[in-house]
């Protein structure tokens, strides 16, 4: 996709309330930003939804984005980020069907329960830092952005957002080093 397609299509959602160019935008982002949720819901049956209230969300706010302060795509992430943070805060919890996990030795489930629910708790643990930490977490994690794109979409210096994350795996390690042990059989 182009950036001038992209900055037409916005144009006109703006202008005109383009159902045709809103279609296109949500399109050029839709698998990307879903499988961002996806990877931070363990492929939860809430994955979908969420992805949809994001577009949803960008779509309402779309006047309010500037190119000049930050690519699209940038402000797409920080909405998605958001509506994470907010579905976090609500400590669903998470449960996985016996459908959904196929054929597996024993050995295997029991990892796989395991890891899924450490992976709730450290979602929950993470949930409980300041806005910009949990940002910087997620947009690394789940993401692949790197430190200076994370940076950028937050206009924090680098080594701050380094530092934040940095900080938060160290508080990770040390809150969940004996379920962790547990789960990787050390």
């Amino acid at each position: 996709m182009k950036e001038q397609d992209e900055i037409k299509w916005i144009r006109n959602i703006r202008l005109f309330g383009s159902k045709k160019d809103a279609d296109l935008l949500i399109r050029s982002y839709y698998d990307e930003i879903y499988r961002y949720v996806f990877r931070q819901l363990s492929g939860n049956a809430d994955t979908y939804d969420l992805t949809q209230e994001i577009f949803i969300s960008m779509l309402r706010s779309i006047k309010t984005y500037k190119k000049e302060q930050a690519s699209f795509r940038t402000w797409l992430y920080r909405i998605a980020t958001n509506k994470m943070i907010d579905y976090r805060r609500k400590k669903v919890p998470q449960t996985i069907s016996l459908d959904e996990i196929e054929t597996a030795d024993e050995n295997d489930f029991i990892q796989q329960i395991g890891q899924s629910e450490l992976l709730h708790k450290i979602e929950v643990y993470v949930s409980c830092f300041p806005l910009n930490v949990q940002q910087v977490y997620r947009l690394h994690v789940y993401g692949d952005f790197t430190f200076e794109q994370i940076s950028l979409s937050l206009n924090l210096s680098e080594g701050t957002v380094k530092s934040y994350y940095y900080r938060l795996q160290k508080k990770i390690r040390k809150e969940f080093y004996d379920e962790y042990r547990d789960v990787i059989g050390g």
